[in-house]
Order: C-alpha cells, then structure tokens, then sequence
C-alpha cells in the first residue's frame, strides 16, 4: 500500500493476497509466476502496475501477489476487481496447464524438493534470506497469506492502532485459519502456516519475537526496542547490511512507517476474495471500536504485555475456533459478563453482536461472516470435510473443489 500523503486512522485499508501456481491436473505446484508477468509486463518484472489491483512476484517462483495499488475506502467495491484480475490470471495460466490454487498451504508440496526462489529483480534480497535461514521449508516457501495495512496519520494514531492490533491478534487465526494439512497430512494445529511461522527465523529469534508484537506506541520506541535489536542481531549474517530494513520485521503485525501504516501478516489466505474481504471487513470495524475506545480506555489497553496474548494466540493456532480462553481479564476487556471461559469462537459472536448494536457491524459480506462464525474457518471446514480420509484422492477432491471456490468466487461450505 503506497499514498503520497498518510492517511488518518480507518480512511482507508491496504489488501494482499497471495496464491499458488499449480498445475491443472495434478495440482503440483508450478514456478511460472514469472512467465505470468512477462506475459503482461513484456519483461520479468517483479510486478505488473495497474489502476486498480497490482500484481508481484513473491520469494518462491509458484507463489502470484495480487493487491490494490492504492489504499481503498470500500472493500466491497474492490471485491469484482480481485475477482476479475483472478479470472484474467488463470486464462494465462491456462496456456500452460496451469491454473490458481487457494489456501495459505500447499496440502503436499515438499518445499526441500520442488522449491524454486524468484531468480530476477531483488534476487540479491531472496538470496540472502536464503543463505541465513534456508527458504526451502514450509514456513518460507510453501505459504500463501492475506496482509491488511492500515494507515495511521501521525505518532499518536500509531500508538492507537498498535494497541489496538495487539489486542486483537491473538484471536485472527478463529477467523482466518485454512491450512490443517502439510505433507499430505492431517496436522495437530488448525493453522499449521503459523505453527511454522513462529520458528521461521530461529537463528535471529528477534527477527519474529513472540509474534505478538512488544507494547511499544511511538515510533521512537519501536525503533529503539524492535527495529534497533533485529538490526543489531542480524549483523553477524548480513555484513553488506543488504536486510537492514522494517521489512525485516516478522512479527504478526509489523509496523511500516516508510508507509504510515500497520501490516497485519497472520492471516491464511481464503478459498476466494470474497471471504479474504469479509473477514478483513470485521477485522477493521473491530479495531475500529477498539481504537475508539468502545471496549477499554487507550491506556487500559496499553497495559496488555506479550505473554498473556500470546498464550491466548498460540491456543488459537491450535484450536481455531474452538480455542478454550481462560483469560478472564481477556474476555472482561471486550464485555464478556459470562463467569465461564468461552471458545474464541463465541468470543467472535459476542464481538459481531456488539458491533451490531451498536450499528458498527461491517457491511456487505453478512452471508460470508455468518458461515464463518456457524461453520467455523476454512481449515475446519476442510477437516469436517475430510472426516477420517486424509488420502491423496481424498485431498486431491477437496483442493480441486478449492481451486473451483477461487474461479468462480464462493466459499467452500463444509
């Protein structure tokens, strides 16, 4: 997300999503994304600029970015957009057997294996991040997320945001979880994606930290207490200082004052832009509430430290939905009278009520909101789906069905 001026608190939102190269028959993924932009571009340009949504080549050479150039004011009105740059993509594709394949995992890739970087423009970058911390497992080169970046105007809106974001991550992956198989296997976490992201950048552990990022709220802070460390610590691997920039950062929200915004990094792709942009939709009517003071003053929400968030985070990228909170200074925060722990889940129904009462609720993805919240995230319906067959066959139905919810822009109902 690029704007000349910065933008004041929820005027606008930044949208991301990434999806694999798979071929058409067998599903296996494809590194041609560069042959997709040449074919737009004329050259292997890592992006294709348009009025509109953009695209960009990301590290793994079968992994295509869309995303709008531009903050935008209605997520609604940029959903035929995504909708028809995916269309035109897959037309590409379809010249060499290939075709778009959602969800923020390959179900069986082998990422020692068929791993291939982006050999163009910024190799220099990919190469180094290669040489440090080896890109060919699932967490670097088998993953496909949706970023939202959200804008603030000046120091004081970026504290704001921040907490408000802190407080609200540990709960995403109740929405956003969709990938529950690696290796051709049923894993132990609904969102295995982040299971591995967390230890994606052990040899420089402050690279990604606790995920949750540290409660820092100016940007002098946050310069001295994450951007100063990370720099500091990946010096002994980086003596050209070729990574010495915010895009280092790995933490679940990561802030990017070269742009004046917040960029949220835990959210596994959809089957399709319509569910990206509903639950990106009740994810900026919430942090708005939350900014506005609706659920606890600024400074009570300043007060929050990275332990208990992230034990509630790390439960969730188990659990999904059905994650236990035991936290009840959590669930007294947002309002919750209940004296019983709730699930994440019902946490989610008592957060969309509220917003809903209070005439807050976001607009134009009702239908897709209400098949998250009854038949849980994307992951959970892949394994309702799936039962006890997790065979080949069984998956490859499944993701092919997949493929089909990102053609024609459905969901996938369990």
């Amino acid at each position: 997300m690029s704007n000349q001026q910065p933008l004041h608190l929820f005027t606008g939102i930044g949208i991301e999503l990434e999806y694999m190269i798979v071929d058409r028959d067998t599903l296996d993924v494809k590194p041609i994304s560069d042959k997709i932009l040449h074919a737009v571009t004329g050259d292997y340009s890592p992006e294709y600029l348009k009025p509109g949504i953009c695209w960009s080549n990301e590290l793994a050479l079968h992994v295509i970015e869309l995303k709008t150039g531009l903050p935008v004011d209605s997520l609604p009105a940029i959903l035929p957009l995504f909708e028809a740059d995916i269309c035109r993509i897959n037309e590409i594709l379809a010249a060499h057997d290939a075709c778009l394949l959602p969800s923020g995992a390959h179900p069986w890739m082998d990422p020692f294996t068929e791993t291939r970087l982006w050999p163009h423009h910024y190799n220099e970058i990919y190469e180094s991040y290669n040489r440090i911390f080896d890109c060919r497992g699932h967490g670097w080169s088998n993953l496909q997320s949706a970023h939202l970046n959200l804008p603030f105007g000046n120091d004081e809106e970026f504290g704001r945001l921040h907490a408000a974001i802190r407080l609200l991550l540990p709960i995403l992956p109740a929405l956003a979880a969709s990938t529950p198989i690696i290796d051709g296997a049923l894993q132990t976490s609904l969102d295995h994606r982040l299971e591995v992201y967390r230890t994606n950048s052990h040899r420089v552990p402050s690279l990604t930290g606790d995920v949750i990022p540290e409660p820092v709220f100016s940007h002098q802070d946050y310069d001295r207490e994450i951007f100063q460390r990370m720099y500091q610590d990946i010096t002994p691997f980086d003596p050209n200082k070729i990574m010495r920039d915010e895009w280092l950062n790995a933490r679940g929200a990561i802030a990017r004052f070269d742009r004046s915004a917040i960029e949220i990094r835990i959210l596994d792709v959809q089957e399709c832009p319509r569910a990206d942009l509903a639950i990106a939709a009740l994810i900026f009517a919430t942090l708005k509430h939350l900014a506005a003071e609706g659920w606890g003053s600024y400074a009570e929400q300043k007060q929050w430290q990275v332990a208990p968030l992230a034990k509630i985070y790390h439960e969730t990228v188990r659990e999904g939905e059905k994650a236990v909170i035991n936290d009840p200074d959590y669930l007294h925060f947002f309002g919750c009278q209940e004296t019983s722990p709730l699930t994440t889940g019902q946490l989610w129904q008592h957060i969309l009520n509220h917003l809903q009462t209070t005439k807050q609720s976001p607009i134009g993805f009702e239908k897709e909101i209400k098949v998250l919240l009854e038949q849980g995230p994307l992951a959970r319906r892949i394994r309702t789906r799936l039962g006890n067959k997790c065979t080949r066959p069984a998956l490859s139905e499944i993701y092919r069905e997949l493929a089909q919810c990102l053609a024609h822009g459905r969901m996938f109902i369990a």
